[in-house]
């Protein structure tokens, strides 16, 4: 009999260490593929770079051409994408836990669309600033303040609303669409009487860009994001007992409502910065969360990081076919994020999942 128990458990303890092993697996092979994409987007584009160019920049002996090219233009438009990728990804894969819900994601709960208010705002009313002759916005600091300054007005909001007036967490979710479609109502009245300069300069910013970004951008949003992940990190066992329903975690010890608060906090905060910076890219916290839970499960210890890269990888290849598949012009990255995340949305929809 006691041999039979210390089989069963070396067993289970087996199984448990290919589970383990699987998914430290796959984490790898995403950073391999995270590498790729990297790679290849730096090589990518109207004027092509080799592998051993992009070596001999690192090292300082490369054509000087070239190296304009790496440091200057692509290598912050790459780790742009890699930032807000890995942003966008966990921000949504937090939202759905804590919110109890498939369909949160920060486009959906209407962050993206404040912070297109907010660079309406500045651009129009404000006057922050217009194209210039190389398509480059005059001013951009200022419409990138007001776009935070938009994108937390909403959420606020919603926080407040479920605060005093008791909110479920699947009711939050719908606060966030309202709040969304309140801004893009409030946006379009702003271009209505706008001059015809100050709507192309909207819209000009509503187009999700990679390559707006500098270097000090980059900085900022790293600066940003990293501790926002490693506190997500921290607390992934508490997410876990969060899936198990509210009142298993309060049982447990899990101060539900705080765990709530500060995670649509910083998944709100992340998310803002890159939008801010960046301009709207839909759908990436949507799909990477949902397309790696499907693979790894939904044990937040292994989620978070992978949909952590799996939202760089997809936001950076998004970025380079924008910029590959019609030379020379680069189409909009949120077009293509948006190709992506609409037919899942619609998929969760079909599926009919339980949203109260």
């Amino acid at each position: 009999m006691g041999k039979n128990k210390t089989a069963h458990k070396d067993d289970v303890i087996g199984q448990y260490a290919r589970y383990k092993r699987r998914k430290i697996l796959f984490g790898l092979f995403l950073v391999i593929a995270l590498f790729a994409v990297v790679v290849y987007s730096i090589c990518a584009g109207s004027v092509k770079v080799g592998t051993g160019q992009i070596i001999n920049a690192l090292v300082g002996n490369g054509n000087k051409m070239h190296e304009v090219i790496i440091w200057n233009i692509r290598f912050p438009r790459v780790l742009a994408g890699i930032i807000a990728g890995m942003s966008l990804a966990v921000a949504g894969c937090v939202m759905q836990c804590v919110l109890r819900n498939p369909l949160a994601s920060p486009f959906t709960m209407g962050i993206s669309q404040g912070a297109g208010f907010g660079a309406a705002f500045a651009l129009i009313v404000l006057n922050a600033g217009n194209i210039n002759s190389s398509g480059i916005l005059n001013n951009p600091y200022t419409v990138v303040l007001f776009a935070f300054l938009g994108s937390l007005i909403g959420i606020f909001m919603i926080l407040v609303l479920a605060k005093f007036a008791g909110l479920s967490a699947q009711a939050m979710v719908l606060a966030g669409i309202a709040m969304g479609t309140l801004f893009n109502a409030a946006t379009m009245l702003l271009q209505y009487f706008a001059e015809d300069i100050k709507v192309a300069s909207v819209i000009f910013w509503t187009f999700g860009d990679m390559g707006r970004a500098s270097r000090t951008d980059v900085w900022i949003m790293l600066l940003v994001t990293v501790p926002a992940l490693i506190y997500f990190m921290l607390n992934r066992r508490e997410y876990n007992v969060l899936e198990g329903g509210e009142e298993t975690a309060k049982a447990l010890g899990v101060h539900t409502e705080r765990l709530r608060l500060i995670g649509m906090l910083l998944a709100c905060f992340i998310t803002s910065v890159s939008v801010a910076f960046l301009g709207i890219i839909g759908f990436i916290g949507l799909v990477a969360p949902h397309m790696m839970r499907r693979v790894v499960g939904g044990d937040h210890r292994y989620l978070i990081p992978v949909s952590a890269v799996f939202g760089s990888v997809l936001l950076l290849s998004a970025d380079t076919i924008s910029r590959t598949i019609m030379p020379p012009a680069v189409l909009p990255v949120g077009i293509l994020t948006a190709f992506m995340g609409v037919p899942l949305f619609m998929y969760l929809i079909l599926k009919k999942r339980k949203l109260y």
